[in-house]
């Protein structure tokens, strides 16, 4: 059983740090500090970091990968189409990787940006994606570099995975992700009491991920489009129909960058 631990890195990332102790061996998944990482090894003698997985290109998930290569020589993966730094493997969709015994394929998910990938390992009793910066908990990335299509299309991927299947997003944004999946569908109960739930577990310290795909198809706008309480409220926030699902999710992201 592979163990997955976050490690927080600036104000609100996580680095996920997947642990093999019958081997001793580890990975990590978009490390943009490598001072958690190296720490991490500091205190645990013995382990070794075999495999840094990269979703995307930004600083902060790429910005510890050469420190960390170069202390511990890791295999770096990560997307084809974009520019990562000291990559062993460029990767794209349906390629197929094996990460400390565990098989993920490579899933392409543009929107937040054009090259962005996910990392699935499909698994009857313990699935799980690490999504980068594509979809987050009771949310979704920015549009950097893609379009809506592309994000919608993106999201209904990752929705359309069993619904265990385990959620590793990279940044602690889930209570204000709620606040505005509240705002958009005001009588879904099942985001009130996940709301309270987060608010919870943020007052006493602890993180909010893994998430999973059933809970985000229940409390999650990005993920409900086609539900005809959040094309109303999307509708009226727009002042006209938003006639495909797309165009809810464009209204919902561009309400959503200002909300």
């Amino acid at each position: 059983m592979i163990k997955i631990d976050a490690l927080p890195a600036f104000s609100d990332n996580y680095l996920w740090l997947l642990q093999d102790s019958e081997s001793r061996r580890c990975a990590v998944v978009d490390p943009g500090d490598a001072a958690p990482v190296l720490a991490w090894l500091d205190a645990h003698p013995g382990w070794q970091l075999t495999d840094i997985l990269v979703t995307h290109h930004h600083g902060d998930h790429i910005g510890g990968v050469v420190r960390l290569k170069e202390a511990t020589g890791a295999r770096v993966l990560g997307p084809a189409q974009e520019n990562i730094p000291a990559r062993d493997q460029a990767l794209g969709e349906g390629d197929r990787v094996q990460v400390l015994g565990l098989e993920f394929k490579v899933l392409e998910v543009p929107g937040h940006t054009l090259g962005h990938i996910a990392y699935y390992h499909e698994d009857s009793k313990r699935p799980l994606v690490f999504c980068g910066d594509t979809l987050f908990a009771a949310g979704c990335g920015r549009l950097f570099e893609g379009t809506p299509a592309q994000m919608y299309r993106s999201l209904s991927r990752l929705a359309a995975l069993p619904a265990a299947t385990l959620v590793y997003c990279t940044h602690e944004y889930t209570l204000s992700n709620l606040r505005f999946a509240k705002a958009v569908e005001p009588a879904n109960e099942a985001t009130s009491a996940r709301f309270d739930e987060v608010t919870r577990l943020r007052e006493q310290g602890d993180i909010s991920l893994p998430s999973s795909i059933a809970l985000e198809r229940a409390t999650n706008p990005f993920l409900r489009v086609t539900e005809t309480s959040v094309k109303q409220m999307a509708d009226e926030r727009a002042g006209r129909e938003n006639p495909t699902p797309a165009e809810v999710f464009a209204t919902l992201r561009a309400w959503k960058d200002q909300f």
